[in-house]
């Protein structure tokens, strides 16, 4: 059975996009952290990331490198935390999330509700910073 996350590349479901390529997409967490919460995945439906090919694992590694500048700039902060969990999702990805302090990395507390136009002006705000 596909991943949400296959769901959302095939378009069976929609999401903020914030960047694609052709191995790999980045979008908005809908239950975000904090605003700006970004997931990175690969296209191809792997579930855990230490099973991923080597090359495909630094080449995601390198999409999500790319995008957290244009997240720090549309959500100023302090730094892009990085966090791989892995067991929410059957499928690898990568959290990008805007930290101010250690607490905004807290996956135990209360997700933010984001309204969609506000996650719409967030993912196109990320868009225009893309280098």
């Amino acid at each position: 059975m596909p991943s949400i996350f296959s769901k959302i590349i095939s378009g069976e479901i929609p999401c903020h996009k914030v960047a694609e390529t052709d191995q790999f997409l980045a979008f908005l967490d809908i239950f975000p952290l904090v605003k700006g919460h970004t997931l990175v995945i690969p296209k191809q439906e792997i579930d855990y990331i230490f099973d991923m090919p080597p090359a495909l694992l630094s080449d995601l590694m390198l999409f999500a490198q790319k995008i957290a500048p244009a997240i720090q700039r549309a959500c100023p902060c302090k730094r892009i935390g990085v966090a791989v969990i892995g067991l929410e999702v059957p499928h690898v990805h990568i959290h990008l999330i805007p930290l101010q302090n250690v607490a905004d990395m807290n996956f135990e507390r209360p997700k933010l509700t984001v309204s969609s136009q506000e996650l719409t002006e967030i993912a196109t705000s990320i868009q225009k910073y893309l280098l």
